[in-house]
């Protein structure tokens, strides 16, 4: 999709065209009607622009994975805190789910429990360590993969007609 605008000024009429992809501008600029003719174009693009977007959508494929592990143990937190049947079918699906991604902090501390409700320690351990994870290997990633640079190459042509 293009985008035109035209900006008229005493003196000079300027045309600026935008198009999407690469964020690419041109403008065109035409002196006031005389019976000469000036145009001038100039395209600029940044050619790390490409780059920078992969970069980022790999860190936000990254997050939405890590994002996912973090509901499935804090479902799991809420579940025995409020003391779900451990019996029920979404319970037995949300245990079985998390409890590969809780077992490296089993045993790390004691467990509170009061009645059918019981406080998992080391799940909330685990949350604050895979959010640090997630975190820790979006940053590496974009200091590999993303470019912080941006260049702005432009190139412009120039039509003069005289009568």
């Amino acid at each position: 999709m293009m985008e035109r605008r035209e900006v008229v000024t005493p003196t000079t009429t300027k045309e600026v065209v935008t198009t999407p992809a690469p964020a690419t501008t041109q403008v065109v600029t035409t002196a006031a009607p005389v019976a000469a003719v000036d145009r001038t174009t100039a395209t600029a693009y940044d050619p790390y622009a490409g780059r920078r977007q992969s970069a980022y959508r790999l860190v936000a494929a990254i997050y939405l994975v890590f994002g996912v592990i973090e509901a499935i143990i804090a479902i799991r937190i809420i579940l025995r805190v409020l003391g779900a049947n451990p019996q029920a079918g979404f319970a037995q699906f949300i245990y079985g789910l998390s409890a590969p991604l809780v077992a490296p902090f089993a045993g790390l501390f004691g467990n509170p429990a009061s009645g059918g409700s019981v406080l998992e320690l080391h799940s909330i351990v685990a949350l604050i360590v895979y959010a640090l994870v997630a975190w820790l290997i979006g940053r590496l990633v974009w200091l590999m993969l993303g470019e912080t640079r941006s260049a702005v190459t432009t190139v412009a042509n120039n039509v003069e007609t005289r009568s």
